[in-house]
């Protein structure tokens, strides 16, 4: 038997158990749609952990950060520790809060707290989908090239094919469907990732010493350095992975789905941890894979080190990380964002039951699938497709997430639902937002930085200047919290 045909009888099985555990739960999800968002509240310390690891050791950290870790070296870290390390400072910084409510979204958490202003919600209901269509697209294109290498297979119906699956069982079961996927995917993930981190150091004698002399004996030696390194630019690479995270609504909804505030920070700071750990490792195994071949392209560097230095029955093993991997994130990233076009871009403009919005998530859910398998064909890279969502959503909105937070109105008065405490308006959330995101896009040094810098210098400024300028009825929101916190204890 070929590694390319037990790949295709792996992935048959996996797939399999996907769908079944989907088609089991999707009564739950169909209850209503804070059911089909957040899994009404209710998900215990094991769900929330092995959701959000699964959901953060998406293919990208395994085929992307090895890619980019053979063609930049340690530098590439630096990346790592932002976008990884992030989770460690959402989870004691906002977690806690975050978990103390039952809102479907981060946009409605900001409409309600922050800025009462339906379209500033929708700006940033926008912004964060951007990044969950990143995700989805990358683990189809992760799955497209390692099927290429493998068995030979033209990529294209590849993503097509892994994008239809992801569609299929996040459509059935909604959230309980992600998360209970994800408990399945992430044990297979931590079994088989230590599998795979044992057998790719054992090239290089677990030594990290090794690791550098074999760099420098085959001419790469200025990978194995930071004396080159541009402290600007990895400051911007840094910040770029930092604030984008920090707006992804698949750690606000783990948060908002957890029974109680404690779970949400614990959950994800535990989880959060491991995955910096793991890809770290992952970005060194791609320098271990440039000391055995210095010929290869980013993006096939973890499926030839696959194909050619792994024993098939480790190979498979690798294999089943990266699809677990990849399905997990992919999964939890689609739902939320057919959770976020739902409840900032339709729900409030009108009234609909809680069938027809969940209806609606099911078709949003279809539609952002095939725009994210659009996105994977025609993006150069995996981690291109990560790094541009993260630095528009980020500089856009972590700015008036922190201003919003930070510069109250009533001083001491911590955050409660239905309860705007902000001296940002309307107007400044508005500029601030797109300041951001249009700065953090351009062909300038550090835009990221800039864009920060600009968004969060706009939104004081404009709201100073617009404290009085009254906002169209059409756009002003009163808010559509739910009436019921949850346990407040920490």
């Amino acid at each position: 038997m070929t590694m390319g045909t037990l790949f295709w009888i792996l992935t048959v099985i996996v797939c399999g158990v996907f769908l079944v555990i989907s088609w089991k739960v999707q009564g739950q999800a169909n209850e209503s749609f804070s059911h089909y968002a957040i899994g009404g509240s209710s998900f215990p310390m094991y769900l929330i952990f092995f959701t959000q690891f699964a959901t953060i050791m998406g293919a990208g950290n395994f085929i992307g950060h090895a890619g980019s870790g053979y063609e930049n070296g340690i530098g590439w870290l630096a990346f790592i520790l932002g976008e990884q390390g992030s989770k460690i400072v959402f989870a004691l910084v906002f977690a806690g809060l975050a978990g103390r409510f039952t809102y479907n979204t981060m946009p409605e958490m900001i409409d309600d707290l922050i800025v009462r202003d339906k379209l500033t919600r929708i700006l940033c209901g926008i912004l964060s989908a951007c990044i969950m269509v990143a995700w989805v697209g990358g683990q189809g294109k992760a799955f497209g090239e390692i099927f290429q290498v493998f068995t030979g297979a033209d990529p294209l119906p590849i993503i097509l094919l892994f994008s239809a699956i992801f569609i299929v069982y996040t459509f059935m079961g909604g959230v309980y469907s992600v998360v209970w996927t994800d408990l399945f995917q992430g044990i297979l993930c931590v079994i088989f990732g230590i599998i795979f981190y044992l057998f790719a150091f054992s090239k290089v004698d677990f030594s990290l010493v090794e690791l550098g002399n074999r760099l420098e004996a085959v001419g790469k030696g200025d990978m194995w350095t930071f004396a080159n390194l541009d402290f600007m630019g990895t400051l911007n690479t840094f910040l770029t992975g930092l604030v984008g995270v920090l707006v992804a609504q698949t750690y606000w909804q783990r948060c908002y789905a957890c029974k109680t505030s404690k779970t949400a920070r614990d959950g994800l700071l535990y989880s959060g941890i491991i995955c910096v750990i793991m890809t770290m490792l992952t970005a060194l195994v791609g320098l271990i894979i440039l000391t055995l071949n210095q010929d290869l392209n980013a993006g096939s560097a973890m499926p030839w080190f696959m194909m050619y230095c792994t024993p098939m029955l480790v190979g498979a093993g690798i294999f089943v990380l990266i699809l677990c991997a990849g399905m997990s994130s992919a999964d939890s990233c689609l739902n939320s964002a057919a959770v976020l076009v739902v409840n900032d871009l339709v729900r409030p403009f009108g009234k609909h039951s809680d069938q027809q919005l969940v209806k609606l998530a099911k078709w949003a859910t279809l539609f952002i699938g095939v725009a994210a398998s659009v996105a994977a064909i025609y993006a150069s890279s995996i981690i291109s497709l990560f790094s541009r969502a993260y630095s528009m959503a980020g500089a856009g909105v972590a700015p008036l997430l922190c201003i919003g937070f930070l510069w109250k109105e009533r001083k001491g008065q911590r955050p409660e639902m239905s309860k705007c405490n902000s001296k940002v308006t309307p107007w400044g959330a508005r500029v601030g937002i797109i300041v951001g995101a249009v700065v953090s896009q351009l062909p300038i040094a550090n835009a990221v930085l800039v864009g920060l810098v600009a968004s969060s210098v706009s939104i004081i400024v404009v709201s100073l200047l617009t404290r009085n300028v009254p906002v169209e009825r059409c756009f002003r929101s009163e808010g559509d919290a739910h009436p019921i916190p949850k346990d407040t204890a920490v």
